[in-house]
């Protein structure tokens, strides 16, 4: 399991009492450990990790109240919210549902890379990106395109799979995704293709600089608000004529997720109709051409129906 996420308070003696407590919990003495990571916050008040773990031992004491103030204190230690204080607020019911920060989303990516893949590939015996291929290859038999592309991404790249399966099907493919720990993966998995990081809401690429883009799962963490800026920024880079390859899970709620590749995780999901996602992609000019609704396999790895799309990018502008 990995870590929790750690920003030291400077301070030697604060973070060995987070150490200590932290040690107590495990041990399943919550009120001591919590007494321990009150001392280390009172030692350190900016202390932003240990406000936040004083806060989840709160509410595993049921003391409501006190777990607020203490993810309230843990945001203004760390205004990025890179623990997911907001999260926590909003399932005791004191922030409005929104979006997750950014900061949050790319830590705990970050936190789960070094696992990421093998999980994937060699617990869940997990064959996405091959089965994508597959289905892109079959669209451009059907339509007589040649199954070859001169430029483009992988969009959220994570360790660099999907861009690995497109590799000899595209003359130069790119991955991009939003954790540096998960780049820093790909590119040790795979140095012979080049990964960076960016985000899907300001991509720092030239305008119709793309004949492909493959986001595959990209958008189940993205608000439903900012979907219209993020499929602008597709048909921004993509040419004329461009191929956007998606693949998101089906549905109309917001799911919370507790469980990621079989370990806690605080996480939104979002689900999407095709019909909705598709109107969506028209006012940004992109046309869909193709959509399929895929059954969860046997394998486990999916929870639900998810869509896999094709749309192309019209002429005109964005």
């Amino acid at each position: 399991m990995p870590a929790p996420l750690f920003l030291s308070s400077g301070d030697l003696i604060a973070d060995r009492r987070y150490d200590f407590a932290r040690d107590l919990q495990l041990r399943g003495d919550i009120a001591g450990a919590a007494d321990l990571m009150a001392q280390a916050v009172e030692r350190a008040p900016g202390f932003a990790s240990a406000w936040f773990a004083l806060g989840e031992l709160k509410q595993q004491l049921n003391l409501h109240g006190e777990a607020i103030q203490a993810f309230r204190k843990a945001q203004e230690a760390d205004p990025a919210d890179r623990h997911g204080a907001k999260l926590r607020l909003m399932r005791l019911g004191v922030e409005k549902v929104s979006g997750m920060p950014p900061a949050y989303v790319r830590s705990l990516f970050d936190q789960y890379a070094p696992t990421f893949e093998d999980a994937l590939l060699n617990n869940l015996n997990y064959r996405g990106p091959d089965l994508l291929l597959k289905a892109v290859l079959a669209a451009c038999r059907t339509s007589k395109r040649p199954p070859f592309f001169k430029s483009a991404i992988d969009l959220g790249c994570g360790t660099g799979l999907a861009a690995r399966a497109f590799e000899k099907n595209v003359e130069s493919v790119v991955g991009i995704d939003l954790s540096p720990g998960m780049v820093a993966q790909a590119q040790r998995a795979y140095p012979s293709l080049p990964f960076s990081v960016g985000s899907m809401l300001a991509l720092d690429l030239a305008d119709g600089s793309l004949a492909g883009l493959v986001a595959y799962y990209s958008i189940v963490n993205i608000p439903r608000p900012e979907l219209p800026t993020v499929f602008a920024e597709f048909a921004r880079v993509l040419v004329p004529g461009g191929v956007l390859l998606m693949v998101f899970q089906v549905g109309d709620e917001v799911r919370h997720g507790t469980e990621w590749l079989g370990h806690p995780v605080d996480l939104h999901v979002y689900r999407n109709q095709p019909d909705a996602v598709a109107g969506l992609l028209a006012e940004a000019g992109l046309a869909v051409r193709m959509t399929t609704v895929r059954q969860p396999d046997a394998d486990g790895v999916e929870v639900g129906p998810r869509a896999y799309l094709m749309a192309t990018r019209l002429s005109g502008p964005a």
